[in-house]
C-alpha cells in the first residue's frame, strides 16, 4: 500500500494521534453524558506564531482599496497578549474592473483545520452553551463569522459583537444558538441550527462600509459553559475588568436584510 500525500504531509500522524486522544478521554470520562465545565479553546493569541493560523482578507482581494494589518502584541501591566486587527476602510471602485460594484471591507478568520487520520479536523463545540470572547474595541459594526461543514459551504452564521466599553478591554459571552444563517450577503430563510458538531473556522468581519480607520484587538475565543470551572473566563474577566461579577451574555440580534453580513473568501 502506498501512503498518499496527505498522510505524508508534515504533522499528520501527530494530528492523528491528538485526535484520538482527544475523543478517547471524551469517551471515558463520559463527557458525551454531561455538560463539560472546562472550557474549550479555539483561538488564543497568546504567541506570536497564533498569528500563522489566521488568515486575513480584504477588497484588496478583487481590487479594493481598504488595508488590513493583523499583528501580535505581547502581554503587558495593563494589556493580555493579543492580536491588532487595524487598517483603513475606503469604498473606492477599481477602474480596471467594472464587474466589482461594492468594496469598503476587512475581516481575518482561522485557516481551515488540517486532515487526520479520521478525516478533517473540525471543532465540536456542540457540548457548549457560548462563545466567549475577550477583545477591545473601537465600537465599529464588527460581526463574528463563523462556518461549519455545512450541506451548503457558502453558508455563514453571524453574530454582532457587541462592545459595551469601546477602547476598554472586555469579555462577553454569545450563545451558540442565536447565530443568524448568512449567504452572500443576505440572511437565509428558512433559518437553521448551527451545525455546531462540526464547525471549520471561525473570525471577525467588518462590513459597514464606513470610510475611515478601524482597530479591533482580540486576546482569546473559547467555547464554555461558562461554569466556575471555566478558569480562563474568571482570568479573561479580571484581566478586562478586575471585578468579581460575571460577563454579561450578548442578547439576540437578527441583522438587517438590507445590509452585507458575510465575508467569506
Amino acid at each position: 500500500m502506498i501512503p498518499s500525500p496527505r498522510c505524508l504531509a508534515p504533522g499528520f500522524v501527530k494530528r492523528s494521534l491528538d485526535e484520538f486522544k482527544r475523543v478517547s478521554n471524551i469517551a471515558l470520562k463520559l463527557e458525551g453524558l454531561t455538560s463539560p465545565g472546562r472550557p474549550f479553546p479555539l483561538i488564543f493569541f497568546d504567541k506570536p506564531d497564533s498569528l500563522s493560523d489566521c488568515k486575513p482578507m480584504s477588497d484588496q482581494d478583487i481590487g479594493g482599496f481598504s488595508t488590513i494589518h493583523f499583528d501580535h502584541h505581547p502581554a503587558t501591566s495593563k494589556e493580555p497578549a493579543h492580536a491588532r486587527f487595524h487598517g483603513e476602510i475606503s469604498t473606492k471602485l477599481p477602474a480596471d474592473r467594472p464587474q466589482v460594484q461594492r468594496t469598503g471591507y476587512a475581516a481575518w478568520r482561522t485557516l481551515d483545520r488540517p486532515f487526520t487520520i479520521f478525516g478533517r479536523s473540525l471543532w465540536d463545540i456542540d457540548p457548549f452553551e457560548y462563545l466567549a470572547v475577550q477583545f477591545k474595541s473601537d465600537g465599529r459594526k464588527y460581526f463574528i463569522n463563523v462556518q461549519t461543514e455545512s450541506i451548503v459551504p457558502t453558508d455563514i452564521h453571524q453574530h454582532r459583537l457587541y462592545a459595551k466599553t469601546p477602547g476598554e478591554w472586555e469579555t462577553v459571552l454569545i450563545k451558540w444558538s442565536e447565530f443568524v444563517r448568512t449567504n452572500h450577503g443576505q440572511v437565509v430563510e428558512p433559518q437553521r441550527e448551527m451545525l455546531t458538531q462540526k464547525v471549520r473556522t471561525i473570525g471577525i468581519g467588518l462590513i459597514d462600509r464606513q470610510p475611515g480607520p478601524y482597530d479591533l484587538s482580540i486576546s482569546r475565543m473559547w467555547a464554555t459553559n461558562a461554569y466556575n470551572e471555566d478558569d480562563v473566563l474568571k482570568e479573561a474577566f479580571r484581566t478586562s475588568k478586575g471585578s468579581p461579577e460575571p460577563p454579561r451574555a450578548v442578547g439576540p440580534r437578527r441583522p438587517s436584510k438590507e445590509e452585507p453580513e458575510e465575508i467569506l473568501i
